[in-house]
């Protein structure tokens, strides 16, 4: 299952690095070159030779250990890495991975790694529940990383609570998961908008809305983890937009509207998550606008309705995902929009729950169909929700097409 692929195991400093032992020989079983990366904490639970053992590799702890010259072996080994797994993973490493920390072979060969992660925790209950802790866990689920979880029961420590690693065949099962979708997108164009629109009302003032475009990031780099093409539209936002995507930045609905109708033909999912302004100044003022005591009225009109056109334009096989920041009458404001701009799914959420709002890290969204209720997600970060979106639409697009080739 894992023939050919190469395997980063980095073993951390706890008292389940016994168990990291038992994970590489199934590794190893399984076909996979395993390369292990111990911290200084690690050797003080178990011997590298145990891990040399069992994957006739030689394990690497210090940084400067170069014994081939003709590469740096941080570099080499994060080029060649299929995945990468860190189990055990204290709250330590966690943090410096969190932090972009770089203090030893593994952190050091951690940053320049753009394979999947698998994380397998294993800590205190205490310590795995410390906020700190979970911010730094949110972080990393942020960026993509994949956990397991670990399980409940008596810990090391003599506490009885979460925070044993979880088992070897739990955590492999995590890393074939991994593997699996890393390209099951290869070959498909996913076309995402994201951020605000901003429509001045003279050289200094304008309309706007209050998206940070991280639900439209999220997705733009799920789907490129995945093997998708990716073009991004990209409005406001104050966020570094994700590497490795083609990005088009606009600034007004009418510019992203025409970015739209460009390039929505060669896509073959097309998820509109930019929060765009409904309406616009009839007139925008050459000149600022001077306070007086005057009442100020301004005439708005009605901007391009990008998802509308889309739907109208839409091609067989496409896939439109649209999204709907709600406040109130969620499921029929969400199947009107999929009925009416003829989206294959609705995102909706109700921006007036903490955690589901503009700005955050975590969103609460459910699925809707023309038809009604797919899937009502729970409290998650946006990158967990962007890959189940990126998977429902996947699932659309292959069984569409498959269909539509099978008619032929």
């Amino acid at each position: 299952m894992l023939q050919g692929k190469t395997i980063v195991l980095g073993v951390t400093g706890g008292i389940a690095a016994y168990k990291a032992v038992a994970l590489a020989s199934k590794l190893v079983q399984l076909g996979a070159s395993v390369h292990v990366i111990m911290t200084a904490a690690a050797v003080r639970f178990i011997a590298p030779l145990s891990f040399q053992a069992i994957t006739r590799q030689r394990v690497i702890v210090d940084t400067f250990a170069e014994e081939d010259p003709s590469v740096i072996t941080h570099i080499d080994l994060a080029d060649r890495a299929d995945a990468v797994v860190i189990a055990p993973a204290t709250a330590d490493i966690i943090a410096k991975l969190a932090l972009g920390l770089a203090d030893d072979m593994l952190t050091t060969t951690m940053l320049a790694v753009r394979s999947p992660i698998v994380i397998a925790p294993a800590m205190n209950v205490n310590m795995y529940a410390h906020v700190t802790v979970q911010s730094h866990m949110n972080t990393l689920r942020a960026r993509g990383f994949h956990w397991v979880e670990p399980g409940e029961g008596f810990l090391a420590c003599g506490y009885v609570g979460k925070g044993r690693m979880a088992e070897p065949e739990h955590i492999v099962a995590t890393l074939l998961e991994s593997l699996a979708k890393r390209n099951d997108l290869n070959g498909i164009h996913v076309l995402v908008t994201a951020g605000a629109t901003i429509e001045h009302l003279d050289p200094v003032r304008y309309i706007t809305n209050e998206s940070s475009g991280k639900m439209g990031f999220a997705i733009a780099e799920a789907a490129r983890d995945r093997g998708a093409r990716v073009t991004m539209i990209m409005g406001k936002t104050e966020h570094a937009p994700p590497q490795g995507v083609h990005i088009i930045q606009v600034i007004s609905a009418e510019e992203m509207f025409d970015a739209a109708m460009k390039h929505f033909q060669d896509a073959d999912i097309i998820v509109k998550a930019a929060a765009v302004a409904d309406y616009r100044p009839v007139i925008k003022q050459s000149l600022k606008i001077k306070k007086n005591t005057d009442p100020l009225t301004i005439e708005l009109e009605r901007t391009p309705d990008i998802l509308q056109e889309i739907g109208v334009r839409k091609k067989a096989g496409q896939v439109i995902v649209g999204f709907a920041a709600e406040t109130h009458d969620i499921a029929t404001y969400a199947m009107s929009k999929a009925r009416s701009k003829r989206c294959d799914f609705v995102v909706a959420n109700d921006v007036t729950i903490p955690g589901a709002g503009f700005g955050t890290d975590t969103n609460i969204v459910s699925f809707y169909s023309q038809d009604g209720l797919i899937e009502s997600l729970p409290l998650q970060t946006k990158r967990d929700v962007a890959e189940q979106l990126i998977t429902k639409a996947h699932e659309m697009f292959t069984a569409r097409n498959v269909k539509g080739n099978s008619d032929r």
